[in-house]
């Protein structure tokens, strides 16, 4: 299991989540205390937004504890709105396309989580992307598969229902395959404007998400979503309920009910 912190508020240093913390994402690559495996050593991303409305973008097939680079970047990018990610692969190869975040466009996302007999599913869910689409596809997870199939429903129009259609889809292909759906799920995904975040599992073990102020004393700081909290301040940090759907703007945090919606057509392949 991957993990990793997304970030919308006032503008601060990427350090102040990725590197200075005690229990910082760095120290997760190494250490992490909530997930299947301790260490998340397959790479790592960057992804931030700035002036231009596409994200900055930084990845390496490094473990992020190694990387000189990452800790100099992180001090020195300053930014309201960015996703970080450490990596513990389940699908894909270790390759600089397989980590996390993804762009396209203007829109950055990670995940953490599973889908299972994703080797079986694969073909039938690649075909429902146009070929638009398809031809973005450079890695082989799962992650980069479920991102470009939720701009395929619709990304841009509805950030909630495309991910839910989304999800849909894969436990309809799922059932018509015969195969025992299950989706363990968390992701964070942004358009530049608005942070949005996922929590969903079809069985009891959806991976872990919590959401924290930057700030106790003025939650108009921002606010962040991590897999694991980056301190041991308990009364600073919520859990995410399972089948939830988190939308952080700049006036506040929300969450709302997320429930996949099925989808009836099926593939031929």
């Amino acid at each position: 299991m991957c993990r990793w912190v997304a970030y919308h508020g006032r503008r601060r240093f990427l350090e102040d989540l990725v590197t200075s913390p005690t229990h910082s994402l760095i120290d997760q690559s190494q250490c992490a205390t909530e997930a299947k495996t301790a260490t998340n050593g397959d790479g790592f991303g960057i992804a931030w937004y700035g002036e231009r409305d596409e994200p900055g973008h930084y990845r390496d097939i490094l473990p992020a504890w190694s990387d000189d680079n990452l800790r100099s970047l992180a001090r020195q990018i300053g930014s309201e709105l960015f996703l970080a990610h450490v990596r513990a692969s389940t699908a894909g190869r270790t390759t600089r396309d397989n980590c996390h975040p993804f762009v396209h466009g203007r829109w950055s996302f990670m995940h953490n989580g599973q889908l299972g007999d994703f080797d079986r599913l694969e073909r039938r869910l690649e075909a429902r992307l146009s070929d638009r689409l398809y031809g973005e596809r450079k890695g082989s997870t799962d992650s980069e598969l479920l991102f470009l199939l939720a701009l395929e429903f619709g990304l841009d129009a509805n950030p909630k229902r495309a991910m839910e259609e989304t999800l849909g889809f894969v436990l309809s292909q799922a059932e018509d395959l015969g195969a025992r759906p299950l989706i363990r799920f968390t992701s964070a995904y942004s358009d530049g404007d608005a942070l949005f975040c996922v929590r969903y599992a079809t069985d009891r073990h959806a991976p872990t998400l919590y959401s924290g102020p930057m700030s106790a004393a003025m939650k108009e700081d921002g606010y962040c979503l991590v897999s694991e909290p980056f301190d041991e301040d308990v009364s600073r940090w919520s859990e995410i309920p399972t089948g939830s759907f988190v939308r952080v703007r700049a006036d506040g945090l929300s969450i709302s009910t997320f429930e996949p919606r099925r989808c009836v057509q099926a593939i031929a392949v």
